[in-house]
């Protein structure tokens, strides 16, 4: 699947970044521990294809408000400001990328958040 393969090539791109199954569905951790993206593939009849990662606070409601179509709040991690981003629809891989770094510095270690961008 394209979109599958496009995101695991930016996650796959940060420092110590590794991929595994988690619930069944890739997922992206630093340094094997931290979960920084989730794919998710019609998450229990959603109907989506799409991605749900950690946000800086404020920007899950923001993008969620103005731009429904694209961003979603995601269940379980919803509540702690994660972002669902879809990737049925067109996607901006330049924004996608952005927010999977922008992920990555949430959940990484200062030394290694500090590598990225």
């Amino acid at each position: 699947m394209e979109q599958l393969d496009a995101l695991r090539k930016v996650c796959l791109a940060l420092p110590e970044a590794t991929e595994r199954l988690s619930h069944g569905s890739p997922a992206w951790f630093v340094r094997g521990k931290k979960t920084f993206v989730m794919f998710a593939d019609d998450h229990h009849g959603d109907g989506r294809l799409a991605f749900w990662c950690p946000a800086p606070p404020g920007a899950q409601e923001e993008l969620v408000r103005t731009e429904p179509e694209r961003f979603f709040r995601p269940p379980y991690v919803g509540h702690r400001g994660w972002l669902g981003v879809r990737l049925d629809v067109d996607v901006d891989w330049a924004e996608v990328g952005r927010i999977v770094r922008e992920a990555y510095r949430q959940v990484a270690p200062k030394t290694l958040a500090a590598l990225v961008d």
